[in-house]
């Protein structure tokens, strides 16, 4: 149930926007009664850092799959900067017009999570910076450091970071996360590796 109510704030955000989605119309688009979707959520804004909550978890399992591939530590890393920015690209964009006014009414709550979530994406990029130190791939005093700077560096080009006009094609975007992440990543490198 609760993430038939999830999945119909998704919808109404992108049909109306926060500030015109209610609870009772996330009710009706979840095919529900309102005081059900109060059995889950105590307020509209609850309802909508819960969505965001969902697709900061889906990234995450992303994110860990491609630290356990098999894959180079450098490439792992790199698709992992990428796809920060094109997961968020991919759930947001869609309703960019509305963006200002759903960060505007959640933004206390959502600036502490969004810290929570950072901190769980370095932490998976510092366990694989730290893998490609130990194979003599990277060559960084301060991995910590490191990966702070990896995730602010990326963090300019996710959509709440952009304007509508600086977002661009998803091709433009792709390439620019690729890019900076491929900069960034440079001047991590063993200078004579193993």
């Amino acid at each position: 149930m609760k993430n038939s109510i999830l999945d119909a704030v998704g919808r109404l955000l992108v049909r109306y926007g926060y500030k015109k989605m209610t609870v009772s119309d996330i009710a009706n688009e979840a095919g529900i009664g309102k005081g059900t979707v109060y059995l889950y959520f105590s307020s509209k804004e609850e309802v909508a850092l819960s969505w965001f909550e969902r697709i900061h978890g889906e990234l995450v399992r992303e994110m860990e799959s491609i630290a356990r591939s098999g894959a180079e530590p450098i490439c792992k890393v790199r698709e992992m900067l990428v796809e920060r920015v094109m997961f968020s690209f991919d759930h947001l964009q869609v309703f960019m017009q509305s963006l200002d006014e759903l960060f505007a009414a959640v933004r206390p709550a959502l600036l502490d999570k969004r810290e929570c979530y950072h901190a769980e994406h370095a932490a998976i990029l510092a366990r694989v910076l730290r893998e490609g130190c130990e194979s003599g791939v990277f060559e960084i005093d301060d991995i910590g450091a490191a990966v702070e700077a990896l995730v602010l560096a990326m963090n300019s080009l996710l959509p709440y970071s952009l304007s509508t006009s600086q977002l661009g094609e998803r091709d433009q975007i792709r390439t620019k996360a690729d890019h900076l992440a491929g900069l960034m990543l440079r001047g991590l490198l063993r200078q004579n590796p193993r």
